[in-house]
């Protein structure tokens, strides 16, 4: 297969991780995952002890940091200056930060134009987010929306981190509201999206599609 960017976007709970990550090892193609990024900026800005409303320390934090993201769909991982930060960014003091992070303008700009790089530097990729199709890779071979009804969603995310599913629920909402409605570059679906519901589906058979639409769009 020659070059080709395939784009994954969609709400948290939709399967995106789970499943770009076997897509990309089934093409042999590089995996970038951009929620880790904002994550990990999240992180940063926690342990400065910043308030994550302040766009201003968040926007220098951002400009400080210096991010590593492995794209090998087998052993990705994202280094935080230096330091490996796969299991702190999943913490549910960062999850409960990141979508205030993740709204400020200068913070979008400098992970975007990375992300870019990450893209422009790897042949074939499979890059997951909430503005991949949209904002970072609006010419992509392929633009895929995974979504999932809500109840759905709030089980798989409850059972993956063993936490109250009503609580999920309610956090998970309260995050796609966050996410959707943030001033720069929100969680949307592009226009010529391939609009996948999981709700249904087993891994498998989701990874299954995407091939076949793959197969479609890049040879």
């Amino acid at each position: 297969m020659d070059a080709c960017v395939v784009a994954v976007d969609g709400p948290s709970g939709s399967g995106k991780s789970t499943v770009s990550r076997r897509l990309a090892a089934e093409l042999h193609a590089g995996y970038l995952d951009t929620g880790a990024m904002y994550r990990a900026v999240t992180l940063a800005v926690l342990t400065a002890g910043a308030d994550p409303a302040d766009s201003e320390a968040v926007a220098k934090i951002a400009g400080e940091v210096t991010l590593d993201s492995g794209t090998d769909p087998d052993a990705p991982y994202i280094r935080l200056n230096g330091d490996p930060v796969d299991g702190e960014i999943r913490g549910p003091a960062v999850t409960g930060a990141v979508s205030a992070v993740s709204a400020v303008p200068a913070v979008r700009a400098l992970l975007v134009a990375r992300q870019r790089e990450i893209i422009a530097d790897t042949a074939r990729i499979v890059v997951e987010g909430r503005d991949i199709g949209s904002v970072v890779a609006p010419d992509a071979n392929l633009k895929v929306y995974l979504t999932a009804a809500a109840h759905t969603r709030a089980r798989r995310r409850s059972a993956e981190h063993d936490t109250d599913l009503s609580t999920t629920a309610e956090a998970m909402a309260r995050r796609d509201k966050l996410d959707s409605s943030r001033a720069a570059d929100p969680l949307a679906q592009a226009s010529d999206a391939v609009v996948l519901d999981t709700t249904e589906l087993g891994i498998d058979e989701v990874v299954g599609r995407l091939l076949d639409l793959v197969g479609s769009v890049c040879g």
